[in-house]
């Protein structure tokens, strides 16, 4: 029962990866690559921020803004050198590596004596409930904020943007500007994952990205098949279930770990999960025909 709670707990913390991914691959079409450094670069600021005392108010907002930068980034190198976005992401991602580790001064950086989020807010007794709830009410706000940003005129651009870019283009929509600051949008959300992780577990590590955008991308590909199957059109019911499979994610990890399986095997596990569910719909297709 533990894996599960853990499982629900994890899955909250992720939906700002899944939502950061679903912004750049499903809104821009671009395969964003700097998740990996964005969701350390978050875990890190915050790790920095909480051992020197910082209050609340100062790390949230640092944690956002780091995440942005990391974002625009690869928004300019993208849209400015025409480089290849797949690219401009490896090449974000890498060089924050070095900065992530120049920022901790080494590689494991723990919450001793420090005041995290879920400690300083006392909303029920229990501590997981505790937990549970602060999350909960975390990723209702995020979630507010950005579905109500994709229903303004700004973020009918956006989503524009991703369909017909000449098309949006030819109406005098800056597309360039859109991408990056989707893109900043997209990883500052990222970072708030790498924020809410750090505090759940307790310290920062500069290897606790790798791969992770393989998360977020198995959440969006959850949701992008229950949209497909109910023929969704509605924005909000699309990030409800974005939040759902980063969940559902989380809990077929659980339940793999529930079972035995060895967890030096929990990333080829992952990555079978992901071709799972991609080739599925793909092969009903074909079944149909």
């Amino acid at each position: 029962m533990d894996f599960y709670l853990t499982a629900l707990l994890q899955g909250l913390c992720f939906s700002g990866i899944a939502l950061g991914i679903y912004i750049s691959m499903k809104i821009f079409n671009i395969p964003d690559i700097t998740t990996d450094g964005s969701y350390t670069l978050g875990g890190v600021v915050t790790a920095i921020f909480l051992t020197h005392h910082q209050p609340g108010y100062i790390v949230l907002p640092a944690v956002i803004v780091a995440g942005a930068i990391a974002g625009a980034l690869t928004g300019i190198i993208h849209t400015k050198l025409k480089i290849n976005a797949l690219l401009a992401g490896i090449l974000v991602m890498t060089a924050l590596y070095s900065v992530n580790l120049s920022f901790m001064g080494r590689s494991n950086l723990p919450l001793i004596n420090t005041t995290s989020v879920f400690t300083l807010l006392h909303l029920v007794n229990d501590s997981n409930q505790n937990t549970f709830w602060i999350l909960l009410v975390f990723v209702a706000i995020v979630t507010l904020i950005i579905g109500y940003l994709l229903k303004t005129d700004f973020g009918i651009a956006m989503r524009a943007t991703g369909n017909s870019e000449s098309m949006i283009r030819a109406l005098g929509v800056n597309t360039d500007r859109m991408k990056i600051i989707g893109l900043a949008i997209a990883n500052a959300l990222t970072a708030t994952s790498g924020y809410l992780i750090t505090q759940f577990q307790g310290f920062a590590d500069i290897s606790m990205g790798i791969g992770i955008v393989i998360v977020g991308l198995g959440s969006v590909i959850i949701a992008e098949a229950f949209i497909n199957w109910f023929r969704i059109t509605s924005i909000w019911i699309s990030l409800i279930l974005v939040l759902a499979g980063a969940v559902i994610f989380q809990f077929v990890l659980a339940l793999t770990l529930s079972i035995g399986v060895d967890a030096n095997l929990l990333k080829l596990v992952t990555a079978v999960f992901v071709l799972l569910i991609v080739s599925l719909p793909r092969l009903s297709f074909k079944k149909s025909l």
